[in-house]
């Protein structure tokens, strides 16, 4: 394959594939991994930080304003350094803890072991960190707690004051995921109650006045000594960044970054690679090509050191990324847009940006949830640039023309900034927790970004349906109140919580902590590997589905594989992904067990098993067409089967599927499909049909 063409604005276009021109070369500061930070101290590469020099100017804010707004360049040291100055300065003193959120759980593990590292102590003690499904904190010992936004929400429901917490600080809010954005509405309620409570929100592309204007009481702003939130602005330690981009669109952005990575790899000075793709099947398969790739360079090239990076890779392989390379050898990171801001890598010298993001989008029409392919927005491209401009001079080439930036063109399809995920998302789980906290009348919780009311109308409907709330709106008792508890989503959580009436509690757990994990069976590309893969995942396939699928391979790998990973890898089982399954089955029964709900087995029962799969996802019912395509069952919307699925190559008997999640790529794909009888809708879900007894078969 040619060389592809770049060019940088202003220049001409280039001769060779990647411009040279106005290059500068920037001393290359140690990185985190390097032999020369070996022998630094923990103390002295602290002082280094460019964040230090601004320690006590944040502490004497922290002390005199309510809400602190730290905007500064990702690698300055707030994450890391602002709950460590909080601790130091007494604001963990009687028996109070300082907390720092964020958006992403990779995010705060890697950070807590840095933190815990820096403090001296061992990670779950005086430092330790909260995620889904894994609290590794001491409730005595523990000062500063890094968790994801999701978890802190959790916590105020069972103390919705957060009183244990002395200062509170929300990380990457830039991001302004589903739970940032409900606990900026809940820290702004719970500031009445408590005004000695400290929130500081933190963020290397922040829109800073929006979140004054969101927190400051003083409204009229006539009279600033009243106001009781301040920005504070950090300089980071930025070097000049060269912005590439493509002389013409590309038809493929991942082939196009695999050649972007070897004409960087072969042409330009030694430095790490970091290229941002969208999902992790995508970083998965580019990693493949380039590793094959990397077998034909010349014996005198330089090795090259693909790693992948996002947010479900398990904690040792998150671990590699950071470590030096060896002698000789470039480390090229394939990351989704977890490396943006979430996780700060250094050494990085050269950015390869695809322009895509995978998004959770929600089509109130359709009633689905889409994950999709969609242009990044200008703010990430910006953001992702600067990752090259960390240690050094670096560059950043953009797999895409200028001429598509909005800038240029106000009809470009990338926007200005991300949307909030509140605004673009099936909020029913959110509302669920905030009526579980007691927030009755949803009109009147103040969104920082509300989102569209048909949203909030068919969230509030599927509730119903579902039996979490009554016609009046109110959480019903004990259904809406035990799912509001349990770490599920509102689906998965009502099949849970039904499974004691059709006597399928083991089988329902098992299938709950399944859909909970990724990547069960080991898959591989064509061939003979793909065939054989194929072929191991068939000894565990049902003929009614996915969900039955992943039952028969947990409990083979709980009889056969738990302690032996050679059974796993021979029959291409993901022994990480299960054992994970494991501890969050155990995790789920512990649920049922406090809510007093019996744990049956249905006994081989598969209808039974099926029917209380459809109490939940009864909304995400298809029927299959004459042309081989599915319809969704209320609104019509045209589904296709996902390939990893085992109905793919087969007819569901009954005609009739319903799917976990709907994933887009070129189609829209249904993801874990279950056969089930067109009767059991209208039987389990009247109301979200609004008919009893009818045809369905009337909705084509």
């Amino acid at each position: 394959m040619p060389p592809l063409q770049f060019w940088k604005p202003g220049t001409a276009a280039p001769g060779s594939s990647l411009d040279r021109e106005s290059e500068s070369e920037g001393s290359l500061l140690p990185s985190a991994g390097s032999s020369q930070n070996a022998h630094m101290s923990l103390e002295a590469q602290r002082q280094k930080l460019p964040i230090y020099k601004h320690r006590e100017k944040i502490l004497w804010c922290v002390e005199k304003f309510k809400v602190v707004i730290v905007v500064g360049q990702t690698g300055c040291g707030k994450s890391t350094q602002i709950p460590q100055y909080l601790h130091e300065a007494g604001w963990t003193s009687q028996n109070h803890v300082v907390a720092c959120t964020q958006p992403r759980r990779v995010a705060a593990t890697s950070v807590a072991t840095r933190v815990a590292e820096e403090v001296g102590s061992v990670l779950g003690d005086e430092v330790g960190y909260s995620i889904r499904f894994e609290d590794l904190s001491n409730p005595e010992r523990t000062k500063i707690k890094y968790m994801t936004d999701g978890m802190l929400f959790r916590e105020t429901m069972v103390d919705p004051l957060l009183s244990k917490y002395s200062v509170i600080m929300i990380d990457e809010a830039h991001e302004r995921g589903a739970y940032t954005d409900l606990l900026l509405g809940l820290l702004k309620k719970i500031m009445r109650k408590r005004p000695e409570l400290r929130i500081i929100i933190s963020s290397a592309t922040i829109d800073a006045y929006d979140f004054m204007e969101y927190f400051n009481s003083n409204a009229d702003g006539t009279d600033r000594s009243k106001d009781d939130a301040i920005i504070v602005s950090l300089e980071g330690r930025m070097f000049p960044v060269e912005v590439c981009y493509l002389k013409e669109p590309c038809s493929d952005y991942a082939e196009a970054a695999v050649q972007t990575v070897f004409d960087i790899h072969m042409r330009e000075p030694m430095g790490d690679i970091l290229v941002f793709l969208t999902g992790r099947e995508e970083i998965d398969q580019v990693i493949q090509q380039v590793a094959d790739r990397a077998q034909t360079l010349p014996k005198a090239a330089p090795e090259i050191l693909p790693l992948p990076l996002y947010a479900t890779l398990p904690p040792e392989e998150q671990a590699l990324i950071f470590d030096p390379p060896p002698r000789d050898t470039r480390k090229v990171i394939f990351s989704t847009n977890i490396a943006e801001a979430s996780v700060t890598i250094d050494g990085i010298k050269y950015v390869v940006d695809s322009g895509f993001v995978k998004l959770k989008t929600y089509n109130p029409r359709t009633c689905m949830d889409v994950l999709s392919i969609t242009p990044c927005s200008l703010a990430s491209a910006n953001q992702r640039a600067g990752r090259a401009g960390r240690t050094s001079s670096g560059k950043c080439f953009r797999l895409y023309p200028a001429s598509v930036l909005p800038t240029h063109d106000p009809s470009s399809p990338m926007p200005i900034t991300t949307p909030p995920e509140l605004t673009r998302s099936d909020i029913s789980l959110y509302l669920l927790q905030l009526k579980a906290l007691g927030i009755a009348n949803l009109a009147k919780f103040v969104f920082m970004s509300p989102p569209p009311s048909e949203m909030m109308i068919r969230a509030l409907e599927f509730l119903f349906c579902l039996k979490a709330i009554d016609d009046e709106g109110r959480l019903t008792r004990p259904m809406g109140e035990r799912m509001a508890e349990v770490p599920l989503d509102p689906m998965m959580a009502a099949i849970l919580l039904n499974s004691h009436e059709f006597r399928c509690g083991q089988e329902i757990l098992t299938i709950a902590a399944m859909t909970s994990v990724q990547n069960v069976f080991i898959t591989a590309e064509g061939g003979t590997k793909g065939a054989m893969a194929e072929l191991e995942r068939r000894k565990f396939t049902a003929e009614e589905g996915d969900h039955l699928t992943l039952l028969n391979a947990y409990n083979a790998f709980i009889k056969f594989g738990q302690n032996n990973k050679s059974w796993c890898g021979n029959h291409r089982i993901n022994h990480k992904a299960l054992s994970r399954a494991v501890s969050i089955r155990k995790q789920l029964k512990k649920y049922l067990d406090r809510f007093g709900i019996p744990v049956v087995s249905c006994e081989g029962d598969a209808v039974r098993l099926r029917k209380c799969l459809v109490t939940g996802y009864f909304k995400n019912a298809a029927r299959m067409m004459p042309d081989g395509t599915y319809r969704s069952a209320r609104e019509g919307a045209i589904l296709h089967v996902h390939p990893s699925s085992v109905i793919f190559t087969r007819q569901p008997s009954t005609g009739w599927v319903i799917y976990h999640e709907v994933v887009e790529t070129t189609k829209s794909f249904m993801r874990d499909l279950t056969v089930v009888d067109e009767e059991w809708l209208v039987e389990l879900a009247p109301h979200f049909y609004q008919f009893k007894g009818g045809n369905l078969k009337k909705h084509f």
